[in-house]
């Protein structure tokens, strides 16, 4: 698979940076053979800016419509004002419109599904040979992510490589932890472990 830089604008990638280097040195951690993730964890697709929505009210053609979530995270419908749709898994958002278009339909049937999503980046910091934000083919393992950052660096230690994880967007991120040996010869957890959207790499 080939991967390639992410060009992004210095402010996102100096957050993502910021975000890392400032779990990076938290203290706590799990070792990712120990790692459980919860139901709360794993809520289904969030939908983001850059998702192209397909929202399809049942026998209403003029209400139904195709539409890219803008930047600020935000879509237009027909017959409604500008909706905030980030962090919403589709059969939730399809609730949500469901409820919204009862004030010109009796019943509605509403189905929103994801017609293309948006690049799956994970930004990489600390000790490799090319910190940054990289796109990569989902489902993306760890080792994949490293490579795509050039490898590790001379410097790094190859028992502290870390992936930072938000439960969800409120709560702090859990470190998990990595030994570059096992993800090499695909030991335990680490060999089935797969990165996702808003992870954060470093590498100590």
């Amino acid at each position: 698979m080939r991967t390639y830089k992410l060009t992004v604008s210095c402010a996102a990638a100096f957050g993502a940076l910021l975000f890392a280097s400032a779990c990076g040195h938290a203290g706590s951690y799990v070792w990712v053979d120990q790692y459980r993730p919860s139901v709360a964890t794993d809520p289904g697709y969030a939908i983001g800016p850059g998702d192209v929505l397909s929202v399809r009210v049942l026998g209403h053609d003029e209400m139904s419509s195709r539409v890219k979530v803008r930047s600020d995270g935000r879509i237009s419908l027909p017959f409604l004002n500008d909706l905030d749709v980030t962090g919403q898994n589709p059969a939730a958002l399809g609730e949500k419109l469901r409820q919204d278009f009862k004030e010109f339909v009796n019943n509605p049937v509403v189905t929103v599904t994801v017609e293309e999503t948006r690049p799956f980046t994970v930004s990489i910091t600390g000790e490799v040979t090319r910190p940054g934000v990289y796109p990569l083919e989902p489902p993306a393992s760890l080792l994949q992510a490293i490579a795509s950052a050039g490898g590790l660096s001379q410097f790094a230690r190859q028992d502290q490589i870390y992936v930072l994880r938000r439960a969800v967007e409120s709560a702090p991120p859990v470190r998990i932890r990595f030994k570059y040996e096992a993800l090499a010869h695909a030991e335990g957890q680490s060999g089935t472990f797969s990165l996702r959207r808003n992870d954060v790499v470093v590498v100590e």
